[in-house]
C-alpha cells in the first residue's frame, strides 16, 4: 500500500467531516441595513470572496500526491484553473486535454452504474485528484478581534484544506456547504491556501446522480468576517396567523436587536430580544408561488447587519389533500440539474436566476432539486419570484439497484452518512418559505436509514412534508411507509395506473408525479392525458416533469466559443449511457424545445369551454390559480372564416381563484358569410410588465372548430 501526507479520511466510512463548523441557515453579514436588503454579498465589508484563478495540478492518481501544501514550493505556479468551475471543463476546447497538453481528465455521462466499481464503502487506489493553492491577502484591520470563516459552498467529492502549511480540515457532500473557522492559522498579510480534491470517496456510492460525473470545486469558495460575539444561526418560523417565532443562537450572552418591515417597506415592530423573537403581524399578506410577498427581518448584533425575507405561510395535509394557507393547490413543476454547457455544475447568479425567468414564462410553478440541493442564493430567488421547491437530499445510490451486495440503506454503520446529508441540507435551508417539501433524495433503496433521515427532520421541523419515492407502498398489504414520508410518490406509472391509486380509499396519503413525461427526443407526450386526472383529483398533488434542461458538454472553438454539443462516450468515457443525458424542455443553451412550448398550453392559468346553440357561442373561463384573480390578464377573442378574421375583441375578466364566469357573443350573424372552417380563437396575455417578461406576454391559448349550420357544437378541433 501507498503512504501518503494526509489522513485517508476520503476511504473511512466513519469520518465525514473534519474541524468543520456546525451546519447552519445561509447568511452573509453585512456592515450597514442598505447592502444587507440588498443582498449582493460582494456589497458587505465581512464577504472576501476567494474566486478566480488558482494554481493547479492534476494527478491520476492521489498515491501520486506528494506535499504541495509547503508554501515556499516554486513547482506549483505551473498551471491555473478558474474557480469555480469543474476541472474537466477546462481548456478553450474540451477534449480532455488542456492547452499545454496536460490530463485533466474527461467528462464522465452514466446515469445508473458507478463510475467506480460498485464495492461500498471502498474507492479505487487508482483515484485521480486535484491539488489546488492561491495566495490572499488579509489587512491587520480585517482580522483584529475577529474569526476567520472559510466557506466552500460546492465541492466534489470530498476535499483536504490547509492554511499557510498546516491542516485545517476535511470534508465531503459534493453540494453542500462546507464553514472552516481558520481564525488560528491566518495573519495579517500574505496568506497561503491548499486544497487537495479527490475524485472519488466513501460518499461517492451516495452521488450516483443521473448526471455528467465532473470534479473540483464548482460553488464559489469565500471567507467570512465575524465579530467574536455574534449570531451562529437562527430558525424562522411563520404561520398564516401572522405569527412569527424566530429562535436565535448566539455564542456568548448578548442581546440582539431586530427590526421587521412589511413588503412594501414599513416598520411593523422594532427593539432587543435575546434567545427568542416572537411578534404578531396584523393581516399578514401570505407568500405563495402567485403572490411571493415577502416581509423583511432585520437582526443586528454589534457591528453585523443580517437580513433574511420572511414568508408567512402555511402547509399542510387534510385528509390526503396537501394544502397552502387554506387552499387546494397543484404542483406544475419541472426537475432541474446544475448544469451548464462551459462550466459543468458550476451555475453563475445570473444562469440561475435566467432559468427561473424561462420557468416563469412558461407557466412552471415548482422546482424539485434533482438530486441534491442547489447553491444557497437559488433558493433566495424562488423567494422573490415565487416558486415551490421540493428540497432533496445530496443522496442516490441508483446502481445500488443492480448490485447484489448488501445495500448501505439497511446498514448502522451507514446511518451517520445518511443522516448528515438531511441534516446539512435542511439546517442550511430551514428559513427558505419557497420550500414545501424536504426529499430525501433519490433512486436509493429504500431501508432503515431513511426512517433515521426522517426522524431528524421531524424532530426539527413539520411545518413541511416530507418526501422519498423511494419509500413506494407495499402493493399485495396496501401498507404506506408513513415511518418514512408524507405523501405517495411515483415515476412514470400509466395514467389508467394512477386513476385507479387515486379511487383506491385504502391508500391515505396524497398522489404526486416526482417525476413523469421524460422530455427526451419527441417528448413530453401525453401531457394532457396527465392533467385532466391532476385536475379531477383533490388528492393528485400534480408533478414534475423530467426535466429542465439537457446536460451537454460544449466543445469549443479556437476562440472559446460554443460550437457543438457532446454525449456520453463522445470522450471515451467509460461506462456511459449515450445521449440519455440530453432529455430536457431546453437546449444546453437554454433555447426552449417544442416541449416546453406544450407544457407551457397545458399548464395555462385559464382554461375555456365554447358552447355553441346556432345563435349564441357561450364560452366559460375556469380560472386555475389558486391565490390571485386573473384582472392582470388580457382576454383577446377573434372568429375567423377560412383564415379571415372577421370578429374580434378584447377584455379584462375578473375571475376569482377556482371560479368560472361565462362570456356570451352573438353568432346569429356568421351565417351570413357563408360557408367554411370557422374557428374561435383565443389567447391570454399579462398585462403589466415582470422581470421575466414584458406586458403583453402570452401566457396560453384556446381554439374551437365551430360549425355555424350545426345545432349542438363540434369540439374535434381544439387544441391543448
Amino acid at each position: 500500500m501507498f503512504k501518503t501526507f494526509f489522513p485517508d479520511y476520503y476511504k473511512r466510512l466513519d469520518v465525514s467531516h473534519v474541524n468543520c463548523e456546525e451546519p447552519r441557515a445561509y447568511f452573509i453579514p453585512y456592515g450597514c441595513e442598505t447592502r444587507a436588503k440588498k443582498a449582493i454579498r460582494g456589497g458587505s465589508p465581512n464577504f472576501k470572496t476567494l474566486c478566480g484563478e488558482w494554481n493547479f495540478r492534476y494527478f491520476d492518481s492521489v498515491a501520486d500526491v506528494y506535499d504541495f501544501t509547503d508554501p515556499d514550493l516554486p513547482w506549483f505556479d505551473e498551471n491555473t484553473l478558474q474557480v469555480p468551475m469543474n476541472w474537466q471543463m477546462d481548456g478553450n476546447i474540451v477534449t480532455g486535454k488542456n492547452d499545454d497538453g496536460k490530463n485533466y481528465d474527461v467528462p464522465n455521462y452514466t446515469n445508473v452504474n458507478y463510475p467506480i466499481p460498485n464495492d461500498p464503502p471502498f474507492v479505487p487506489d487508482a483515484n485521480p485528484c486535484g491539488a489546488y493553492y492561491r495566495s490572499f491577502r488579509l489587512e491587520a484591520d480585517y482580522i483584529k478581534d475577529s474569526d476567520i470563516m472559510l466557506n466552500f459552498e460546492g465541492v466534489d467529492s470530498c476535499f483536504y484544506v490547509w492554511v499557510n502549511g498546516k491542516f485545517a480540515a476535511y470534508s465531503q457532500v459534493s453540494h453542500m456547504t462546507t464553514e472552516i473557522n481558520i481564525t488560528d492559522f491566518v495573519q495579517a498579510g500574505d496568506n497561503r491556501i491548499a486544497v487537495l480534491v479527490i475524485k472519488w470517496c466513501d460518499g461517492t456510492y451516495l452521488e450516483d446522480q443521473d448526471m455528467w460525473r465532473l470534479s473540483g470545486i464548482f460553488r464559489e469558495v469565500y471567507l467570512l468576517k465575524r465579530e467574536k460575539a455574534r449570531i451562529t444561526d437562527f430558525f424562522i418560523k411563520t404561520d398564516t396567523s401572522g405569527k412569527l417565532n424566530v429562535e436565535v443562537k448566539i455564542n456568548q450572552d448578548i442581546n440582539v436587536r431586530f427590526k421587521l418591515t412589511e413588503p412594501c417597506g414599513d416598520i411593523i415592530a422594532e427593539g432587543e430580544f435575546k434567545d427568542n423573537l416572537c411578534v404578531d403581524v396584523d393581516n399578514a399578506k401570505l407568500w405563495s408561488d402567485e403572490e411571493p410577498n415577502l416581509y423583511g427581518l432585520y437582526l443586528y448584533c454589534g457591528g453585523e447587519v443580517i437580513y433574511q425575507d420572511v414568508g408567512f405561510r402555511k402547509i399542510e395535509i387534510i385528509g390526503n389533500v396537501v394544502y397552502v394557507n387554506g387552499q387546494k393547490i397543484k404542483i406544475k413543476g419541472v426537475n432541474r440539474h446544475d448544469s451548464h454547457p462551459v462550466l459543468g455544475h458550476t451555475a453563475p447568479f445570473e444562469h440561475m436566476l435566467e432559468d427561473l425567468y424561462i420557468m416563469k414564462r412558461h407557466n412552471i410553478n415548482c422546482v424539485r432539486t434533482s438530486h441534491y440541493p442547489n447553491e444557497p442564493r437559488f433558493y433566495e430567488l424562488c423567494d422573490k419570484l415565487g416558486f415551490y421547491v421540493i428540497d432533496e437530499t445530496d443522496l442516490e445510490g441508483h446502481g445500488m439497484y443492480t448490485s447484489d451486495r448488501i445495500v448501505p440503506s439497511h446498514l448502522p454503520e451507514w446511518e451517520a452518512s445518511y443522516v448528515d446529508r438531511v441534516k446539512l441540507m435542511f439546517e442550511r435551508d430551514k428559513n427558505r418559505p419557497c420550500i414545501i417539501s424536504w426529499s430525501l433524495g433519490n433512486e436509493t433503496p429504500h431501508g432503515a436509514n431513511h426512517v433515521k433521515m426522517t426522524e431528524y427532520l421531524r424532530s426539527r421541523d413539520t411545518s413541511r412534508f416530507i418526501h422519498y419515492e423511494g419509500a413506494y407502498k407495499d402493493h399485495e398489504n396496501k401498507k404506506q411507509h408513513t415511518d418514512t414520508v408524507d405523501i405517495e410518490s411515483r415515476m412514470y406509472p400509466h395514467p389508467d395506473w394512477i386513476k385507479e391509486y387515486l379511487e383506491d380509499k385504502d391508500y391515505k396519503q396524497p398522489f404526486f408525479l416526482c417525476e413523469y413525461s421524460h422530455a427526451m427526443g419527441n417528448g413530453p407526450g401525453c401531457l394532457e392525458d396527465y392533467w385532466e386526472l391532476i385536475y379531477a383529483y383533490d388528492n393528485f398533488l400534480g408533478g414534475c416533469v423530467w426535466e429542465f434542461t439537457d446536460h451537454s458538454v460544449a466543445l469549443r472553438d479556437d476562440k472559446g466559443r460554443p460550437n457543438k454539443f457532446t454525449y456520453g462516450g463522445d470522450f471515451g468515457d467509460m461506462p456511459n449511457d449515450g445521449n440519455f443525458c440530453v432529455d430536457g424542455l431546453v437546449y444546453p443553451d437554454r433555447r426552449p424545445h417544442t416541449g416546453l412550448l406544450e407544457l407551457k398550453q397545458v399548464i395555462r392559468p385559464v382554461r375555456a369551454k365554447l358552447d355553441f346553440d346556432g345563435k349564441t357561442i357561450k364560452i366559460t373561463f375556469k380560472n386555475h390559480r389558486y391565490f390571485a384573480d386573473t384582472t392582470d390578464i388580457l382576454f383577446s377573442f377573434n372568429i375567423e372564416l377560412d383564415g379571415k378574421i372577421i370578429h374580434e375583441n378584447r377584455s379584462e375578466i375578473d375571475i376569482k381563484p377556482q371560479e368560472e364566469k361565462t362570456i356570451f357573443i352573438s353568432g346569429e350573424k356568421l351565417s351570413a358569410h357563408g360557408h367554411g372552417e370557422y374557428f374561435v380563437n383565443i389567447s391570454y396575455k399579462s398585462q403589466k410588465s415582470t422581470p421575466y417578461w414584458q406586458a403583453g406576454h402570452e401566457l396560453g391559448i384556446e381554439q374551437f372548430n365551430l360549425e355555424i349550420n350545426a345545432p349542438e357544437l363540434n369540439n374535434g378541433f381544439k387544441k391543448n
